[in-house]
């Protein structure tokens, strides 16, 4: 297959990575690391083994032009870039697949596309771009399919079967909006903790926070302090149920015994920060919209009470490098 992979960052490298390692057409989309990856490739550090593929490198989407899958893995504070970069890529017959965080991704690619051409995956991995075309993959790896709407179809059975057959574990979804939650459970606290934690267990808890952000910056807290600490693990459980109540309120229904899983697998992981810490940590716009924002806004549409989400969500606000006020 023809792919083009848009957002060449940890995730779109690493699985544009794996299509290639199995023989795929794979085009990435480039900006600054593009003379890097053309003459190196892209090298994968993974306890599965090490491997460098050679991907078919641009820096417009016209080069590409259409193929039979787009994979995104653009940060969502790019999604204003879709219309920019998107439709050169794909034909009437083209998957359009983001392997983006949170919620109203799928919404904003149906600006573009017909709503049957859209596929949402989740990604279940623990992964840092060190450098360009260096990407370290610490665990895990699964991505989840799902329709935009609807249950899977022959487009999401066959990108799943292209994925499994590149080695990654992948599996399909019969509600994609119910994955997503069920995924923001493990989001919101470990990447919304895991930058705001650096101002004190009190600020979140209180939800106050100077007015303005310290010249300073708080130092981000790793998953493995998170969980070493039971006051912040009895604040990871509470942001938990939190989204799963809210969840439910909105008609999807998530297992109580799914903060359990989530923190035993993330103790596994050791010592791992989240993108939202790597971007916090680089000065670089943090994606709370998708992330954090949106997940607050239709709690509070469906009438369910989430005070740590509220909490977290101010002084993440104040602590990003563009600033916003949460209302309500």
């Amino acid at each position: 297959m023809k792919v083009a992979v848009v957002g060449c960052g940890a995730i779109g490298s690493f699985y544009g990575a794996k299509l290639a390692h199995a023989g795929h057409e794979v085009h990435f989309l480039l900006r600054s690391d593009y003379e890097v990856v053309r003459r190196q490739g892209v090298f994968i550090r993974s306890p599965q083994g090490d491997f460098r593929v050679r991907p078919h490198c641009a820096k417009e989407p016209e080069e590409v032009g259409p193929g039979d899958m787009v994979l995104i893995g653009l940060k969502t504070t790019a999604n204003d870039q879709f219309g920019r970069l998107l439709p050169p890529l794909a034909g009437p017959d083209t998957a359009v697949l983001t392997l983006q965080n949170g919620l109203g991704n799928e919404e904003q690619l149906a600006q573009f596309f017909p709503p049957a051409q859209i596929l949402g995956g989740l990604c279940f991995v623990c992964l840092n771009r060190l450098e360009p075309g260096l990407i370290h993959h610490i665990a895990h790896g699964q991505v989840v399919l799902g329709e935009f709407q609807g249950p899977p179809q022959k487009r999401a059975q066959d990108a799943a079967r292209m994925f499994q057959a590149a080695g990654v574990q992948c599996a399909l979804s019969d509600n994609l909006a119910r994955t997503h939650w069920e995924k923001l459970t493990w989001n919101i606290p470990f990447n919304g903790l895991g930058v705001a934690g650096g101002a004190g267990l009190e600020a979140i808890l209180s939800g106050e926070w100077n007015s303005t952000v310290p010249a300073a910056r708080p130092k981000t807290v790793s998953t493995d302090q998170l969980l070493a600490d039971p006051r912040w693990t009895a604040l990871v459980r509470e942001l938990m149920f939190e989204i799963i109540r809210a969840a439910g309120a909105l008609g999807f229904d998530i297992p109580d015994s799914m903060p359990d899983k989530h923190i035993e697998r993330t103790r596994a992981m050791g010592a791992y920060k989240a993108s939202t810490l790597l971007d916090f940590e680089r000065g670089q716009p943090m994606e709370l919209e998708s992330l954090f924002f949106e997940p607050l806004q239709q709690a509070r549409k469906a009438g369910v009470a989430v005070p740590r989400l509220e909490s977290l969500c101010r002084l993440l606000a104040k602590l990003d490098s563009a600033p916003r006020a949460i209302s309500g």
